[in-house]
């Protein structure tokens, strides 16, 4: 009987994935870890772990006697150390296709709340001033320019979106080219470039090293003093004093963020007061259909190497040749 530890019990209560895994002899456990000594204490024994935002670090994993694959409910795997997965031969997984619609989605809900200034002015409403006045300025939308920094999926789903409101679109990621693109009509610039031209700046870059801190006090200098950043990629790809700095003294007109540094913030962060900022609960990923789906996807993945196959998905590609090096 394989051991298959779910590690973020509440974010990811069971679903499906203990029929998925039953069918391939596997035993899942669904716990809440709370710090590294309790992750290890789980899942030190176990063949495969299910994780959402638990961090898996090479402390964890060097505590492991037999474990075979961590499959992370969605995209990003910034939250697992995928070199020391790799040298210990594990595999890591994820699910690409998951929320597309519902984080392009948050990235328009954003840029429109903060460009229209939406919840400036419900607030106003609800304290009886009723001014329109108080909004000035806006701007149309139509003919502004949205820039949007790394073109994954979810990217291109914001760009076909915006495109209704009449938004043109530019583009950042060194990993495309024009022909990438296809039909998208996007046109690839620098990241200079983008910054200084865009009206809208919106994030969508996994973390990296490479990543973090990318939007930081040289690049907020170079955007226009009317520009927004939105950001519903991952807190810490934008350097978040830098950016309270860049709001408090109008380097930028405003920002809609759904992701932050630190999650939940200190509550003394005064980033939290300032009133050019719209913020949701790193929420985007949400729908009631995608917390549905995901679950099974990531489940089967686990179920794929418990049979001993090459998962889909397969984030550490590495691996493969450290299994071959091996033999």
């Amino acid at each position: 009987m394989f051991k298959v530890v779910s590690v973020d019990a509440h974010r990811f209560p069971p679903s499906v994935e203990r029929e998925i895994l039953a069918e391939v002899g596997a035993d899942l456990v669904s716990v809440q870890c709370k710090g590294e000594e309790e992750v290890i204490l789980q899942t030190r024994d176990a063949d495969a772990i299910l994780a959402s935002l638990t961090p898996m670090t090479r402390h964890i994993m060097e505590s492991w006697s037999k474990m075979k694959v961590i499959a992370r409910y969605g995209i990003g795997v910034d939250s697992i150390d995928l070199q020391a997965a790799t040298d210990h031969g594990v595999y890591v997984t994820n699910v690409p296709d998951f929320c597309y619609d519902e984080v392009s989605d948050t990235a328009l809900s954003l840029i429109l709340a903060v460009t229209r200034k939406v919840v400036a002015m419900h607030e106003l409403v609800k304290q009886r001033i009723y001014d329109r006045g108080r909004a000035y300025p806006i701007y149309k939308l139509r003919g502004q320019i949205l820039g949007l920094v790394a073109l994954g999926r979810i990217a291109q789903a914001v760009a076909k979106k915006a495109i209704a409101f009449g938004f043109r679109i530019l583009a950042y990621d060194p990993y495309f080219t024009m022909e990438n693109v296809g039909n998208l009509p996007v046109e690839l610039v620098t990241l200079e470039d983008l910054l200084k031209r865009s009206d809208v700046v919106s994030l969508h870059t996994p973390l990296t090293a490479e990543t973090r801190h990318m939007i930081s006090h040289p690049q907020l200098r170079m955007m226009k003093p009317t520009a927004f950043l939105v950001n519903t990629a991952r807190g810490p790809v934008v350097d978040q004093k830098a950016l309270y700095v860049a709001l408090k003294e109008g380097w930028i007109a405003g920002a809609g963020l759904d992701v932050l540094e630190k999650e939940p913030p200190d509550p003394q962060d005064p980033l939290l007061d300032l009133d050019n900022v719209v913020f949701t609960p790193h929420y985007a990923s949400y729908s009631q259909e995608a917390y549905q789906e995901v679950p099974a996807k990531a489940a089967r993945k686990v179920a794929q190497v418990l049979r001993g196959e090459i998962p889909t998905c397969l984030v550490n590609r590495e691996v493969l040749k450290k299994a071959m090096r091996d033999t």
